[in-house]
């Protein structure tokens, strides 16, 4: 039996605490295939595994233990979170560029993970979606945040419905501040990046180019799913093939939240962290 679950609760408590001592993680590295340098982090001593993707510009810390998401998860299972290739503290091959979805599936191959959860945010998405074409036996879920998999059939994009329009008034902030500490991790100065992280879009450095369509198959896929966008991050585009094609989909919408404030600590409701650990124990295999 299809199952397909929509949560939208008017009122979320904002989720402000600092990551507590004991919550911080053990950090490593390993060389990948082509000689890059990924930098990771590990949390937790039991469960099942939890493999967290972060969203461009982005890091593990920043997406996933700043806000509290990663200790979460690892009261009952062991989270991984890796600082994809061109961002945090791994190599940076490639200036503004994008994360690789063979990284991941080499840190698992490296940390000799047979199966995981895999949550992935925008970037980290797209990512985890990748991951499905890849490596679909070794996923025991897949999560989407800031992200999903959009219709690709030109007859269903036509049926989606119409996306809530606004901005919650924080995003603006957060995305100047995130432009900074980009470049900073980048090797720019302080100064420089705040005069780079003020200037209009068309003189700043090009972002990742955008991936191609993805080719994919989610009717046969038997792979539990989640999704959390903000409201005003265009939840229903994002999320309407999988709600169509996944036969266990849950898709929690974020009232009055965009695409960072879904996630940033001190703006992230609690309801993002929430859902994610109820599905996450959810669909833990069974003893």
């Amino acid at each position: 039996m299809m199952r397909r679950t929509i949560f939208s609760i008017v009122l979320c408590l904002g989720m402000a605490s600092a990551v507590l001592a004991q919550d911080k993680p053990k950090e490593f590295d390993f060389k990948t295939s082509d000689g890059v340098r990924i930098h990771y982090y590990v949390l937790g001593s039991k469960g099942t595994p939890v493999v967290l993707v972060h969203g461009y510009t982005g890091s593990a810390l920043g997406n996933w233990f700043d806000n509290g998401i990663a200790p979460e998860l690892a009261k009952n299972h062991v989270v991984v979170a890796l600082d994809c290739r061109n961002h945090g503290k791994s190599d940076k091959p490639q200036l503004n560029g994008p994360g690789k979805a063979e990284d991941v599936v080499e840190l698992m191959d490296h940390l000799k993970i047979q199966r995981a959860h895999v949550h992935g945010y925008s970037m980290g998405g797209a990512i985890t979606a990748q991951l499905l074409t890849m490596i679909p036996d070794r996923m025991i879920t897949a999560a989407f945040g800031g992200s999903g998999i959009v219709e690709a059939d030109p007859d269903w994009q036509a049926k989606v419905p119409a996306d809530k329009q606004g901005r919650d008034p924080a995003e603006d902030t957060l995305s100047h501040n995130l432009r900074i500490r980009h470049a900073t991790d980048n090797g720019m100065t302080r100064e420089e990046a705040e005069k780079l992280a003020a200037a209009p879009p068309a003189a700043r450095p090009a972002a990742a180019a955008p991936r191609p369509p993805l080719q994919i198959d989610l009717t046969k896929l038997d792979i539990p799913m989640l999704a959390i966008n903000g409201e005003y991050d265009r939840p229903l585009a994002k999320t309407h093939r999988l709600w169509r094609e996944v036969k266990d989909f849950t898709n929690v919408i974020l009232p009055g939240k965009s695409h960072l404030t879904a996630i940033v600590n001190g703006n992230m409701p609690r309801l993002y962290v929430d859902s994610l650990v109820a599905f996450v124990n959810a669909h833990d295999p069974k003893p």
